[in-house]
């Protein structure tokens, strides 16, 4: 009985061992903060996981963080995190402008603090990005926009694991955050935003809010929301945020969101309440018009 125990023992230690060593490893690098970056920003370079490739992460801190040392924040998770603080890094130089605007609306007193975690993309993005159990069940239209990638390529499933089981318990321990569901928000913009309502769907206990920007539905002509109709979580404990422009790529939007809306009226969603779905006329599918209106979703999920 002794050596049944002292073996047991030793393996929640090498178990912990080994979580404590995965930490340490992801200790961020302190970047003295870039040009153009508004706050304090930290960066997880190539975090590890066994779920999906290594991918940078960066976590905005918002001001005031490191003056009080009891007080604990919201998160909100986003995705393509090269493309929310620093320009330089941006896919057209132009980033989403969430340090700035994070730090006005903080500043306004219009929402709590927040810490920002942006998740990198990696070339798998689509792969990673896309619903994996709506492509996987559904067989009764050919995949439109996803034809060269095969269902068996599709990671998605994985990339939650990675955000639910490995990158939030790190920041969890890394940093005072508040880790309940109703302080734990995640979006994203376009396949970003499919994945975002995917997540909470997925994983109702752990996130209460879901954004998603220029929302792109129409892809397999929308079996995305075919998906969801059956799997949308509790209207009383979770809330949805969608938009979309009218121009470029977002011009096809409209009708999908639609009827994404009527899914969210059946479903006991009130909008306005636990739901927003807004029109920006003249908004393009760009970085360009996305930061220009990303304090609306911020606002929705982060209101005092």
């Amino acid at each position: 009985m002794k050596r049944v125990v002292k073996t047991i023992s030793s393996i929640l230690l090498l178990d912990l061992f080994s979580t404590l060593l995965s930490f340490a490893q992801q200790t961020p690098q302190t970047l003295s903060t870039p040009e153009g970056v508004t706050g304090n920003l930290k960066r997880h370079e190539r975090f590890n996981s066994k779920y999906v490739d290594p991918r940078n992460v960066d976590v905005w801190l918002p001001p005031g963080y490191q003056l009080n040392k009891s007080k604990r924040f919201p998160v909100v998770y986003m995705h393509d995190g090269q493309n929310l603080f620093d320009p330089k890094l941006s896919f057209i130089k132009v980033d989403w402008g969430v340090d700035e605007t994070m730090t006005r609306l903080i500043d306004e007193g219009k929402i709590r603090a927040a810490i920002v975690v942006g998740v990198w993309n990696t070339p798998k993005r689509f792969a990673e990005y896309m619903p994996q159990k709506a492509v996987v069940n559904s067989s009764v239209r050919p995949l439109k926009d996803i034809s060269a990638l095969r269902r068996d390529q599709i990671v998605s499933d994985n990339y939650l694991k990675f955000l639910v089981t490995e990158l939030k318990p790190f920041i969890d321990s890394m940093y005072r955050t508040r880790a309940d569901r109703k302080n734990t928000f995640i979006m994203g913009s376009s396949a970003g935003a499919l994945i975002s309502a995917y997540a909470m769907s997925e994983y109702p206990n752990v996130f209460g809010g879901a954004g998603g920007i220029s929302t792109h539905w129409p892809v397999g002509d929308g079996i995305v929301i075919d998906y969801l109709k059956n799997h949308l979580p509790d209207p009383g404990t979770h809330k949805f945020y969608f938009d979309f422009g009218t121009e470029t790529l977002d011009a096809g939007y409209e009708p999908y969101q639609r009827k994404m809306d009527e899914v969210m009226r059946k479903a006991g969603y009130k909008e306005g309440s636990n739901w927003i779905t807004r029109k920006f006329p003249g908004a393009e599918h760009s970085e360009r018009a996305w930061r220009k209106r990303v304090d609306v979703p911020l606002t929705f999920f982060l209101h005092k």
